[in-house]
């Protein structure tokens, strides 16, 4: 079964590592919603259904054809992630509180190692660097891609084109909208237009909470602003003036988390030789796979330009 990160956390006993998971899913709007699959081995084997089964009409007597649907096989590779923190024997032992320090310093390793996941979710390319897993820009197929620009040239967002990107999504419709903090400023914008699909409110905590259609909004600070184009459709991460929108849905059999049976762990390492500190390391074997080519679409292309219907 499974689980987010935060409710994965409530299973657990270790206060350090329940700190961490709060920390990490307190960084990333991705982290708070996506669920993970616990993974026995160093990866993940799935069957991706590439045709359906078909079924017809018959008369009585009618002799009856067979027909099982077709499958692909894909591999998602657990990578690790982590980093270690380091924490002054000085401090430790003049510090009236040795628990806060430890909690604070490890909270800053716990942040940076939900920057790596959220970085490499949009942008992970295990062929240019086979440490990382695949992120969203290399899973998206090519029939569930939208593009706003064309040439090497973006263009303005077209609401248009974001009602084409939720009909990708099958069945039902996503559970998030992904996008840059510029083109949900755009978006905004527009929804302070006459009638417009797009609801802003506010939240039990006083925060902006904006949703399209009644699906909620998200902005991820590495979803890039400055992504290039060729041929019409996303080339790079860097290069250019373009951003894209991810619409995805979340599941065991759509867009889901991939984690070592023991999921984020904070292990202390011990003493430096070198150093007069002591060490802890926070690491998480982790990957992401799309079970459905239909969990997942994407607009690219889009320029800083005001948002048209």
């Amino acid at each position: 079964m499974a689980l987010t990160l935060t409710e994965a956390a409530k299973l657990s006993n270790d206060t350090l590592r329940v700190g961490v998971i709060e920390t990490i899913v307190k960084e990333s709007p991705i982290l708070s919603r996506l669920p993970f699959i616990s993974v026995l081995g160093n990866g993940l084997t799935y069957n991706r259904e590439s045709t359906m089964a078909a079924a017809d009409f018959y008369d009585v007597g009618d002799s009856w054809s067979e027909s099982t649907p077709t499958f692909t096989q894909h591999t998602a590779t657990l990578k690790i992630l982590g980093g270690d923190a380091d924490i002054d024997n000085f401090l430790a032992r003049t510090r009236s509180n040795l628990q806060d320090l430890v909690v604070t310093v490890i909270e800053q390793k716990a942040k940076a190692v939900a920057h790596a996941f959220e970085e490499s979710f949009l942008y992970g390319d295990s062929v240019a660097n086979p440490k990382q897993f695949d992120g969203l820009h290399r899973l998206v197929p090519a029939s569930q891609q939208v593009h706003q620009g064309s040439g090497t040239t973006p263009a303005p967002l077209s609401l248009a084109n974001v009602d084409t990107l939720l009909d990708l999504i099958r069945p039902g419709k996503p559970d998030l909208l992904l996008m840059s903090r510029r083109t949900r400023r755009l978006i905004s914008q527009y929804a302070r237009s006459a009638n417009s699909p797009v609801v802003i409110s506010s939240s039990a905590f006083g925060e902006m909470v904006a949703t399209y259609n009644g699906i909620p909004i998200a902005v991820s600070d590495f979803l890039s602003d400055s992504e290039s184009l060729s041929g019409g459709a996303y080339a790079g991460k860097t290069g250019g003036t373009a951003s894209s929108i991810f619409a995805l849905k979340f599941g065991e059999d759509a867009l889901a988390g991939l984690e070592g049976s023991d999921g984020i762990v904070v292990e202390e390492v011990g003493n430096l030789e070198t150093k007069d500190a002591r060490r802890f390391r926070v690491k998480w074997y982790c990957a992401i796979a799309a079970f459905s080519t239909l969990c997942l679409a994407r607009i690219d292309g889009i320029s800083g330009g005001t948002v048209t219907a």
